[in-house]
């Protein structure tokens, strides 16, 4: 509940950003170094969001700047985005202790946050990077298998922004022939950016 009125009291993704790091609710913040906001450009037209920041990203403040970071960057290259061009977030702000999977609990918290900020982001097109993401904002139980690659809404009370799954960067190092389906995602995500655009 708390997140809740927190997140609702946020009138620009400024405010946000200074509301959660001073919010308390959440224990994760005292085991991380910092607040891992978001990175990007917050006026770009497609939004990708993650699960949690690992060491790399506790280390800089930033989302997606370690191994995965840098083939996600050569992901977006491929379809001719970059960072300038796009906003990177992740459902939990901080990193947990060693790397784990936030809990339930933990990412029932901070989900009222990244709800806010898609929606003062506004993108034209959502993307999920993992199951986990994925699961934290639509609420679907589907594996990320077979969720990736297919197109539906996201709700902001503002608007229906289109979302997609699609396969996570840390996951693609470790499963390096999935890269082809990531490769379809990406192909889809130019395709519907050029149709909005």
């Amino acid at each position: 509940m708390l997140a809740r009125s927190e997140a609702a009291r946020a009138g620009s993704l400024e405010e946000l950003e200074q509301i959660l790091g001073t919010f308390e609710g959440c224990a994760l913040r005292q085991t991380a170094r910092r607040l891992v906001f978001s990175d990007g450009n917050p006026a770009g037209r497609l939004m990708l969001v993650g699960e949690a920041p690992g060491r790399d990203e506790d280390a800089q403040g930033k989302p997606f700047v370690g191994r995965s970071g840098q083939l996600l960057d050569r992901m977006l290259a491929a379809i001719g985005l970059d960072r300038s061009g796009v906003y990177i977030a992740n459902v939990v702000p901080w990193r947990p202790p060693g790397n784990r999977t936030p809990s339930p609990l933990e990412t029932e918290i901070c989900q009222p946050f990244i709800a806010r900020q898609i929606e003062l982001a506004d993108p034209d097109v959502l993307i999920f990077l993992g199951g986990a993401a994925s699961k934290a904002i639509t609420g679907s139980s589907e594996g990320i298998l077979r969720a990736r690659g297919k197109w539906s809404s996201h709700h902001t009370g503002q608007r229906e922004i289109p979302c997609m799954a699609t396969l996570h960067p840390a996951y693609l190092l470790r499963q390096p022939a999935q890269k082809r389906l990531a490769w379809r995602d990406m192909l889809a995500i130019r395709r519907r950016l050029d149709a909005t655009g």
